[in-house]
């Protein structure tokens, strides 16, 4: 080896760290890569029966009324409320929640509504809905006043069709569990979580932190509504923004 092969081959300190930050980044990748297919591994588990099911406090959840079964469209809005349905559970049947009003303890009525649709879901039509069942959706704006941004979903118009409903919560089935993938599993947790790695492996996997900055979209103040046109448009195209 030539005494200039040589002096290439040697690496500087600065070098030196930067291997060792670059090694340790892609063991925590990895780390994370098995996570993820161990959670994936856990999910896919078989579900086995119980010989004895029992229930576990009470679950409410919305229906078609019983004046409207008989309806012409009863079947279109059947289909269209196993889209939007939500489930709550309660341990009592009444769902009431404790709220603390005036240095006294209250039991207030749980408020729950349907499934609304963010602006995103929308216009990927994650919920795949048709041309009639999006036409029964209206589209609401409000205003969020901790990230002073504005909010747009979809929320459907005619909520008096449906009635909740409360059941009892039967547990009939519970998945198999994998002792393997539960020690290696509870063993990466322990390890993400004792050295605080999880931050770095957020920036590493997304690319940055969660911020709400980062999904609430522009605030409203900083809006520039002349962003995105062309410097060739005409004054009366300027004039309509109304700024």
């Amino acid at each position: 080896m030539d005494t200039q092969e040589w002096l290439c081959s040697v690496k500087t300190a600065r070098q030196k760290k930067r291997l060792v930050k670059t090694d340790r980044d892609k063991k925590l990748m990895q780390l994370e890569k098995r996570r993820l297919d161990l959670w994936k591994q856990r999910r896919l588990l078989p579900l086995e029966p119980l010989k004895h099911p029992y229930q576990r406090g009470w679950k409410r959840f919305f229906v078609l009324r019983e004046d409207l079964k008989y309806d012409a469209k009863a079947l279109f809005y059947e289909t269209l409320l196993c889209k939007i349905n939500t489930v709550e559970y309660h341990y009592d049947k009444t769902f009431k929640q404790r709220k603390r009003r005036k240095k006294r303890y209250q039991y207030t009525s749980r408020l729950q509504m349907l499934q609304e649709i963010s602006a995103y879901s929308w216009d990927i039509n994650r919920l795949e809905l048709t041309e009639e069942e999006k036409a029964c959706f209206s589209c609401i704006e409000t205003y969020h006043v901790e990230t002073r941004c504005r909010v747009v979903k979809y929320v459907f118009s005619e909520p008096w069709r449906y009635r909740l409903k409360i059941a009892p919560h039967m547990i009939t089935h519970v998945q198999v569990l994998d002792v393997d993938i539960e020690r290696e599993l509870a063993y990466i947790e322990d390890h993400v979580a004792n050295r605080n790695l999880g931050p770095r492996i957020n920036t590493l996997t997304r690319g940055t932190g969660y911020s709400w900055k980062r999904w609430s979209g522009e605030r409203i103040k900083y809006i520039n509504k002349i962003k995105n046109m062309s410097r060739y448009s005409p004054k009366e195209a300027y004039l309509a923004l109304d700024l």
